[in-house]
């Protein structure tokens, strides 16, 4: 099999060659700057520059000579983009090490302090000094009335803040019909490129869109006192995806294999939200975007949601869903045998390959690697598994504990 073929026969409960393997194919499977310019060096690799694609979470591109070595068979869609000297300009990594950030993002430095700043001059975000990530500090709509609004003004407003002001690559362009142009263009030329398969971050965020422009405590007391008016909201927002999906997959679903949609369901102890709530605010809107991709295009829906999700996930895959990430082992009802007895044959679990909490940043290479072989024996038996380590891999984690991990899947793979 082919990288493409071995991710889609996993997604289809096929039992492929050998488990497929993504590393940075989305933007909760990579790895921190800081980190992936420690692994090149760890690696003897010396050519190139680090690129940051996601300015937010800092997460580097992940090189080929990286992708090769550790047999990854995942690319995300924005590598199709940005293939320019002059779409990059250069910034400072807080540890010091230099690297190239996209032009297009406005960065401002004051008192030691980095801002990331909106083209309307708002400030949307902060990395204090030493700290490895930004923060999101404006809410656009926090003091708003929630209860009597109609919500028709979130189109002209959905892109101040943080998370949806800040795209990664692709995100960047405009759906207008010169937009469209260059994404079909720029997904086309990646895929005659490569073999390996392409995952298209589309977003559609129901439950997490309104946590950003609202802020968090505030939605999820709206949830409670205001169920009407959630209701209101999320048929705008999914109006508003709607029509962005018509566009997005009119130029790009010829040349993906999955598109990835957000909304963290869950935290460390389990859902955030009840199942009533899911099924009354999200559930109808998440079933008309999921089978409307599907409509389409030729993709697996896949959703990026962390946390304790296990009591969610009937009716997820009820309404369309085909893989989830990142699958957060560690937390309440995520226990990897549990879940692959249960649902195995219903979807695929792309990640809980390896701890990203407890075991890679602070085990030793061994134990990291026996870690592995367990996660692996247990998720890929039937397929449906796609191997990652559960989210990002973080700035502190020693670069010997990412090899181990990745030797270790290549272990298994080889029989050994």
């Amino acid at each position: 099999m082919n990288s493409r073929e071995r991710v889609l026969a996993a997604l289809n409960h096929e039992q492929p060659d050998r488990v497929p393997v993504d590393f940075g194919a989305h933007r909760s499977s990579g790895i921190n700057a800081i980190a992936y310019a420690n692994l090149k060096k760890a690696m003897g690799i010396e050519s190139g520059d680090i690129y940051v694609y996601d300015m937010v979470q800092q997460l580097a591109i992940v090189e080929e000579p990286v992708l090769e070595a550790f047999n990854v068979d995942c690319v995300e869609m924005g590598r199709g983009f940005m293939q320019d000297d002059s779409d990059w300009k250069d910034w400072t990594l807080p540890d010091g090490t230099p690297c190239k950030i996209p032009a297009y993002i406005n960065i401002e430095e004051r008192d030691g302090d980095s801002f990331l700043v909106s083209d309307s001059g708002v400030d949307l975000a902060v990395q204090k000094k030493d700290s490895v990530f930004f923060e999101q500090i404006y809410f656009p709509l926090a003091d708003r009335n929630f209860e009597n609004d109609d919500f028709t003004y979130i189109k002209d407003i959905f892109e101040s803040s943080m998370w949806t002001g800040i795209p990664a690559p692709g995100g960047h362009i405009p759906l207008s019909e010169e937009g469209l142009k260059k994404l079909k263009e720029g997904a086309k030329s990646l895929r005659e490129s490569t073999d390996r398969a392409i995952v298209g971050l589309f977003g559609g965020n129901m439950f997490e869109a309104p946590q950003f422009l609202y802020r968090m405590d505030n939605y999820l007391s709206y949830m409670a006192l205001y169920p009407e008016a959630c209701i209101r909201l999320s048929e705008i927002l999914c109006e508003m995806y709607m029509g962005a999906l018509d566009k997005w997959l009119s130029a790009v679903g010829p040349y993906i294999d999955i598109i990835l949609f957000g909304d963290d369901l869950g935290g460390q102890t389990g859902p955030l939200l009840s199942k009533n709530m899911y099924r009354n605010y999200f559930k109808p809107y998440h079933k008309k975007l999921w089978n409307r991709a599907k409509e389409l295009a030729e993709v697996k829906v896949m959703l990026h949601s962390c946390g304790g999700i296990e009591p969610f996930l009937d009716d997820l895959i009820e309404i369309g869903l085909d893989t989830v990430n990142p699958v957060q082992t560690d937390c309440q009802g995520m226990d990897p045998r549990a879940l692959k007895e249960k649902y195995s044959d219903r979807i695929c679990f792309w990640g809980g390959g390896c701890d990203t909490h407890a075991v890679l940043p602070l085990a030793e290479p061994g134990v990291v690697a026996e870690h592995v072989r367990e996660q692996v024996e247990i998720m890929a038996q039937g397929g449906g598994f796609v191997f990652q380590q559960v989210h990002n891999i973080m700035s502190e984690t020693k670069p010997e504990n990412i090899i181990a991990m990745f030797e270790a899947v290549k272990q298994f793979n080889e029989g050994a």
